[in-house]
């Protein structure tokens, strides 16, 4: 039983790797536990937020599904900093948990040259040499050959759960952990170490208090796919509580049965989605603690406490749990826990997400020490497609910190490692305005079009689109500010003779590009409409990026040929000699963010490097 191509895991990581490369032509297998537990959400029932709702608009552009299955699944729509700047705003939907993952197996079932078969993994078969990846070894015994094989265990690789003083093996509550291939690993000279994370309990719906907590609404359903004009599904509230001086005196009193705190948990948790007793702990002078209760889907009277995540016993999880306005009365169907499992050392990886151990390994996902539904599945369509493009013989897509949320995701995690969860931050792009959740089509679709993962009915949106946008940035070129403008809006008069789009810069004007040209409405859908008045309203500040992304780009696309002698650069610090050694950068702008290179380190490097190819 043999196939051109393996995926290990059934998470958002492997359905977004598995599809892309049965959708480039490749003969693909996913091996998974459990195929009833395929792209299951294990914590937060949501898709998108700040920074991650970029990153679901993006793989949706390279051609994946995740941006597909929260539009026919979702059940609340906000878009987040509405009042702040449009680099830092993003979508963020609930999801129907249950219907997601019904989705998303469907999408699995039906695409063409992919097949599901349910085992686990416990070891990779090599080449004589230990170098390169022909295939898999079963818990049954199977041994399946593969060319290139995608590595996505989530939580799940010697995954451990901890509740109080229990403790069982497991990657999340009710189902085992996929035992064995850690250790493998580790005899095979990968460098892996121990994370943790957490999720909260689930509370029956029927028995919460809502006159006690606010209410908060949803806005109405916008898709976040570019290939679905519209969402229609039912819309469901959300509602806002918060802990007290009772619920912290009672998370103190236990910390002493907490595994977090009793030395039971040796991996490091999440240090931007901290358990409620880590909250609690570091900061003592915070009253109270924000928590969210989110419902699990249309299917189910459970609801999820987003804030409490927690490992304590069950007995005091229902003391401060019931210490909540709201949830005096809730009645706890499923415990907080928190489970430690084992992450591979991504600085082992190249930028393609191929392992610098076992050529044809790609890894991504939690397995590469991120955490969130959305950084696995931007790492699972990456680590796809570069696996389809090194069985084509062709050349790896990478992307660049300027071009998307997904390339300063990669570049961070295989140039600096991590030694915590990693978690995407709009704060970690250079170019933050420049990568909006509304242009990633522009970005992107192009580059999807260029390796097929675009087909014809997205292309011809796409271009649709982009004409439209054309036409708007003209009528806003060409429109000048007249009497009548200034009569509608005096804020204009300052503005008076030059045309719309050198206005629209003039930050006291909000939302007057409709008064202006208010035939665009009726010609153009709404969201193009956004897009082109951010467009003229930030090209001072687009423009300035723009030329440090100019800078950026040429540093990445100096590439350092392959096994260069770091050693014998005249003046190169041993320290950065070593530390590029190990990382094995591909480019120079990579080889510039790795631990312990200064910029006169990589001011020497570029210079040998040119004379080298000169």
């Amino acid at each position: 039983m043999d196939y051109e191509a393996i995926v290990v895991g059934g998470g958002h990581a492997g359905i977004e790797a598995a599809l892309a490369l049965a959708r480039l032509g490749h003969r693909t297998l996913m091996v998974t536990q459990d195929l009833d537990a395929i792209g299951r959400m294990s914590c937060n029932p949501s898709i998108g937020g700040l920074s991650k709702g970029n990153l679901v608009r993006e793989i949706d552009a390279l051609g994946g599904q995740m941006g597909r299955l929260i539009d026919e699944s979702m059940i609340q729509y906000r878009v987040l900093n509405r009042s702040r700047g449009p680099a830092v705003q993003a979508p963020r939907a609930q999801a129907d948990k249950a219907l997601y993952a019904s989705l998303a197996r469907r999408a699995l079932e039906s695409q063409p040259r992919l097949e599901l078969f349910m085992d686990t993994v416990v070891d990779l078969v090599l080449d004589s040499s230990g170098t390169r990846v022909e295939g898999v070894l079963t818990e049954r015994g199977t041994r399946i050959g593969c060319r290139a094989l995608v590595l996505t265990t989530g939580t799940f690789m010697e995954g451990r759960l901890f509740i109080g003083d229990w403790s069982a093996s497991g990657g999340r509550l009710g189902e085992r952990a996929a035992v064995g291939l850690g250790d493998a690993l580790r005899r095979r000279g990968f460098r892996l170490g121990r994370l943790k994370t957490g999720t909260p309990a689930r509370v029956k719906a029927g028995s919460l208090d809502y006159d006690e907590m606010e209410r908060q609404d949803g806005e109405e359903l916008s898709p976040f796919s570019f290939a679905d004009e519209a969402v229609v599904r039912p819309s469901l509230p959300c509602w806002i509580t918060y802990t007290n001086a009772r619920s912290h005196e009672a998370i103190r009193a236990g910390l002493s049965l907490s595994p977090l705190y009793r030395g039971d948990i040796k991996g490091k948790g999440p240090r931007y989605c901290p358990s409620i007793e880590d909250k609690v702990v570091r900061f003592p002078e915070r009253e109270r603690h924000q928590v969210f209760v989110e419902p699990e889907g249309e299917y189910t009277d459970e609801m999820y406490l987003n804030g409490l995540s927690s490992s304590l016993p069950e007995e005091l999880q229902s003391e401060f749990i019931h210490s909540v306005p709201g949830l005096r009365r809730a009645v706890i169907a499923r415990p907080a826990y928190a489970v430690e499992y084992d992450y591979l050392d991504p600085s082992m990886l190249y930028a393609s997400l191929e392992s610098k151990v076992a050529a044809g390994l790609f890894v991504a996902g939690q397995t590469n020490g991120s955490s969130g539904y959305e950084e696995a599945a931007a790492q699972g369509i990456v680590a796809g497609i570069n696996a389809a493009r090194s069985l084509s013989g062709e050349r790896a897509v990478i992307l660049s910190r300027a071009e998307a949320y997904i390339g300063v995701l990669v570049d961070d995690l295989v140039t600096l490692g991590v030694d915590e969860p990693y978690r995407m931050f709009t704060s970690r792009a250079e170019r933050r305005l420049g990568l909006r959740h509304d242009t990633a089509d522009a970005r992107l679709t192009p580059i999807a079009a260029s390796i097929g993962l675009a087909d014809a009915a997205r292309l011809e949106r796409f271009e649709r689109k982009m004409a439209g946008l054309g036409e708007i940035r003209e009528l806003i070129a060409g429109h000048r500010i007249a009497r009548d403008d200034i009569s509608a809006n005096p804020g204009l008069a300052r503005h008076a003779g030059e045309n719309a789009a050198a206005a629209l810069r003039d930050p006291a004007l909000r939302d007057c590009l409709g008064s202006l040209l208010p035939g665009l409405s009726e010609r153009f859908p709404r969201g193009w409409i956004e897009t082109a008045e951010l467009d003229a309203r930030y090209a001072g500040y687009a423009e300035k990026e723009a030329r440090l992304a100019g800078r950026m780009e040429r540093s990445e696309r100096l590439r350092i040929p392959e096994g260069f002698d770091y050693g014998a650069v005249t003046g190169l610090s041993a320290e950065a000699a070593q530390r590029l050694a190990s990382a094995r950068p591909l480019t120079l702008g990579q080889a510039a963010r790795v631990h312990g290179v200064r910029s006169a380190d990589a001011a020497l490097l570029m210079v040998t490097i040119l004379r080298k190819t000169n």
